[in-house]
């Protein structure tokens, strides 16, 4: 059953919780990443392109969130949804400092994900320390309604 949640005046769906495969990405220097790699933290898969101007608006707000709580409970994956070459991201993710690890979907001319279709940029998905999928978003997300969504739903 699906439900809603009002979080910080940000409506996330809240989806029936489901273990997650061990989603599988590559970072950018070609190494893969494991989503299991982070068990133990919330982790928040955030979708993005370059050339997505919403995706770009809401980088600084995804940086901090990861920076108060890399070193304890939660991370961000930024999922680079495009198909431009490694060079340019890197150009751009430093030009934008981005401070969360940074990976390539394995099905970047698609909408599919292991999470579920993307419906469009930016998209979040939300992963219990578990890993479990319990939420997705599709549009911008900020790091007040990443915390609160995360006091409201742990354990």
């Amino acid at each position: 059953m699906l439900r809603y949640v009002w979080v910080s005046l940000l409506l996330l769906m809240v989806v029936p919780a489901f273990a997650v495969t061990d989603a599988e990405f590559v970072d950018l220097s070609g190494k893969k990443v494991k989503l299991s790699d982070y068990r133990g933290k919330w982790v928040v898969v955030n979708y993005w392109a370059t050339w997505c101007p919403p995706c770009v608006k809401e980088i600084p707000e995804l940086a901090a969130f990861h920076e108060a709580h890399a070193r304890k409970d939660a991370v961000v994956l930024g999922i680079n949804h495009q198909d431009d070459d490694v060079a340019d991201v890197k150009k751009f993710i430093e030009g934008y400092l981005v401070g969360y690890p940074v990976l390539r979907s394995t099905e970047r001319l698609s909408n599919k994900t292991p999470f579920g279709a993307l419906k469009g940029l930016p998209t979040t998905f939300m992963i219990t320390p578990e890993g479990e999928l319990v939420a997705a978003r599709t549009g911008i997300v900020d790091q007040k309604s990443l915390e609160s969504f995360i006091k409201e739903n742990s354990k």
